[in-house]
């Protein structure tokens, strides 16, 4: 596992779905601010697929890092690099149950879809795909430049979807755009919806296009 000695790392790693010993493929979901590892699967349910496993890391005290996503990177430490180290043990332990990582999504909601972005973007490999709901990159400005140049490795058309709203009251965006176009960068293949006038939270569009994502996982939606 990540070696990482943070206030993340004595938290609880939480399953449902497809036992380990059986999954074809895996979910990792970082939940938001003031929610739970408990909250996030539940949303899973909307897109439950057969033979899929879910993992959701436990934030302490309900929060991943304390100031916005915008703020410098320095002042939201060391919960942010505890809790990128929270989520690659979450993607360790799917790899250890046999699950290929190629078969592995990471999904996360508000400070969960900035962390999950900032993860895929700082350790770019093949995963079965990023999905970043009403998030982005983390720190004050974005450095396209700094992504490209410590990348060891591209993201070789890992499916990658931006969704936010064009009000968020905490998203910027501005910032949706620019974590998306790190990625494709990257070497991801990025969808971006910016849904007019919607508030905070996850929409049915939105939805569909996970459940289509996780579906293409397994052996059984790979099947033509």
């Amino acid at each position: 596992m990540t070696a990482f000695d943070g206030p993340h790392q004595d938290q609880p790693l939480v399953s449902a779905g497809a036992p380990l010993e059986v999954a074809e493929a895996a979910v990792v979901l970082v939940h938001g601010r003031g929610a739970s590892a408990e909250s996030i699967l539940r949303l899973a349910d909307e897109f439950h697929q057969h033979g899929v496993a879910y993992f959701a890391p436990q934030a302490a005290g309900h929060t991943w890092y304390p100031n916005s996503f915008l703020a410098p990177v320095e002042s939201n430490e060391p919960g942010r690099t505890s809790g990128l180290a929270a989520v690659a043990n979450a993607v360790e332990t799917a790899i250890d149950s046999g699950v290929e990582r190629d078969r592995i999504a990471i999904l996360g909601f508000s400070q969960g879809a900035c962390l999950a972005s900032e993860f895929v973007a700082r350790n770019p490999t093949r995963y079965g795909g990023l999905v970043a709901l009403s998030g982005g990159l983390i720190g004050e400005t974005v450095d396209a430049a700094d992504y490209l140049e410590s990348a060891d490795g591209d993201l070789e058309g890992t499916p990658a979807f931006f969704g936010c709203s064009d009000v968020d009251p905490h998203i910027p965006v501005e910032r949706v755009h620019e974590s998306a176009a790190v990625l494709d960068d990257l070497g991801a293949d990025v969808t971006t919806r910016i849904y007019e006038g919607m508030a905070h939270t996850i929409n049915d569009d939105e939805i569909a296009f996970v459940t289509d994502l996780v579906a293409g996982l397994t052996d059984e939606g790979d099947s033509p």
